[in-house]
């Protein structure tokens, strides 16, 4: 089974080229205060160094969110632009689990592990999920939630749990190598539906936002 899996949830989109449990080639991408593009040339570069064809490719596994309006939409586009073309099966996983899955790859814990994951919402909240490391795989322990950056630390001590994220600890962002380690639950919901799969934004973006308080919301 090869794996094209790419996010980019915060302003670091990162992508890998997967081959059942092992990583084939990975790049990323800064996605904030540049004036082009920069993840399809990442995508690009990670399927170059694979050695593998975008037709060789069984499946896209994109960061669904939630996370940064405009690196989501980007990363999102791509994702489904390729699978239509190509003709292959786009999955979608959580940004959150990213985070913990994407680094636990690089150094294990000796022992099963409990994490929680934090990400900016801004407004002074964070959106939070709650994973535990198991003999190899990651697997989620509840939902996403929304809570107050105040209550984060609380919340991590009352489920035994480490705080990772970007901002937090050793400042882990979600990496795309994750996908790696998710457990059958997180991909088994199955592909998503090209036509009408959106990824879930963190917050609309200001702009968006004003015109919907005009005009009412669009379409999602």
């Amino acid at each position: 089974m090869i794996t094209l899996a790419l996010d980019a949830c915060t302003y670091t989109g990162t992508v890998a080229v997967l081959q059942n449990n092992r990583v084939l080639a990975e790049t990323d991408a800064a996605m904030r205060g540049k004036d082009e593009e920069r993840l399809m040339p990442a995508v690009s570069e990670a399927i170059r160094r694979s050695g593998v064809r975008l037709a060789g490719i069984d499946r896209i596994v994109c960061g669904g969110g939630p996370g940064s309006f405009t690196s989501l939409r980007i990363a999102a586009s791509l994702a489904k632009g390729m699978a239509f073309a190509a003709e292959k099966p786009l999955f979608a996983v959580s940004s959150l689990a990213l985070i913990v899955a994407g680094n636990v790859a690089l150094t294990p814990p000796r022992a099963s592990q409990r994490y929680l994951a934090a990400l900016d919402a801004m407004r002074g909240e964070c959106f939070i999920a709650l994973f535990e490391h198991r003999s190899g795989t990651v697997v989620a322990i509840g939902g996403e939630t929304l809570v107050p950056v105040a209550a984060v630390a609380a919340v991590a001590a009352s489920e035994q749990a480490t705080v990772v994220g970007p901002d937090y600890g050793d400042h882990w962002g979600p990496v795309a190598r994750g996908v790696l380690l998710l457990d059958a639950d997180l991909l088994g919901r199955g592909p998503v539906n090209l036509s009408d799969w959106e990824p879930r934004y963190g917050r609309l973006a200001e702009a968006q936002a004003k015109w919907e308080a005009v005009h009412g919301a669009l379409p999602r």
